[in-house]
């Protein structure tokens, strides 16, 4: 099979496509022969030794995909030949043939394509365990996404309005704003050319957002915690800027609001049968025509390099995904 396998910590650059034996399944395990495996800021991390768990060298990066079984190992029941999951993981899915823990599948849902369904799983996981455990969003709140276009903002922005919340999204480009708008944002701000707080204020009548979503950090985590409303939540999503906020504490006193992290992969493995009911929500939206993934950057495989690049250049819209 062919793979990208990463040798050598450090950019994409450093990554290569090589082929190796076809894995085979042990006990408990299965075989997915990968049609699409989706890009998350995380393999940017994970390449480069930054991400919290490190794998030993060398190792084939990627976190999630779907794709027809192939193989079963011994003890799995339930997951016939030629069916068709998505899987998550923390690496292996940049390759044509994945081995994973059969308990680590999820069936594809009917009215999602191989691409979209790979693009499913952690953005929507994340977001939805962000703002119904986390946030505990309630119907008629404000809810500010930052970094509304991007792969986990996009489908927060989406979630959220599912959710009956009204929904303002902030990006850095009016194409970005534009995008969100079509994933249901009801309101946009240019944190470019405009103001952050100030629309914030202007949008919100001085009220503030009741629930901040920040994958973002950098220079707006800090005018987006002080744009909150009384007793609201600001969620910790991630760095995509590069630089972690260093946050005054007071803030969180005088505003009476709650700074909560949101480390989705983490619960999910402490918690599996609460993740598994999210997700069985998530997919009744799917059904329902409330969900619809964005996949908007496709690439083959051997050009890694150039998928790598449209996520760490901020370019992307919604999700990219190596389809094989």
């Amino acid at each position: 099979m062919r793979a990208v396998v990463c040798s050598e910590l450090g950019p994409a650059e450093k990554l290569s496509l090589v082929d190796l034996p076809d894995p085979v399944p042990g006990p408990g395990e299965v075989v997915l022969d990968v049609r699409a495996a989706a890009l998350n800021f995380p393999d940017t991390l994970v390449i480069e030794g930054k991400y919290q768990m490190k794998p030993e060298l060398p190792f084939i990066p990627g976190g999630e995909a779907s794709g027809v079984v192939s193989a079963v190992g011994e003890g799995v029941a339930g997951v016939p030949i030629g069916s068709t999951f998505i899987s998550m993981g923390l690496v292996g899915a940049f390759a044509e043939k994945w081995k994973v823990p059969a308990h680590s599948l999820m069936p594809k849902p009917e009215k999602l394509s191989f691409e979209e369904a790979a693009a499913f799983g952690l953005t929507y996981g994340t977001s939805y365990y962000a703002l119904k455990q986390r946030a505990d969003l309630q119907p008629g709140e404000t809810l500010l996404v930052l970094g509304a276009a991007g792969g986990v903002g996009s489908s927060a922005v989406e979630i959220g309005k599912a959710m009956g919340a009204r929904v303002i999204a902030a990006a850095s480009t009016d194409e970005k704003l534009a995008f969100a708008a079509d994933m249901g944002a009801d309101e946009g701000i240019n944190y470019t050319t405009e103001d952050l707080r100030g629309r914030i204020k202007e949008l919100t009548g001085g009220a503030g957002a009741d629930v901040v979503y920040d994958p973002v950090g950098g220079d707006l985590s800090e005018p987006a915690l002080r744009s909150t409303a009384w007793n609201g939540r600001f969620l910790v999503i991630g760095f995509a800027a590069g630089p972690i906020p260093e946050i005054a504490l007071n803030l969180a006193l005088l505003k009476g609001l709650s700074i909560v992290g949101v480390f989705w992969g983490s619960w999910a493995g402490r918690d599996p049968a609460a993740s598994m009911q999210n997700f069985g929500e998530l997919f009744s939206m799917v059904d329902e025509g409330k969900l619809h993934p964005r996949v908007t950057d496709v690439y083959r495989l051997e050009d890694y390099e150039e998928a790598f690049g449209s996520l760490t250049g901020r370019r992307a819209r919604g999700k990219v995904v190596l389809t094989i």
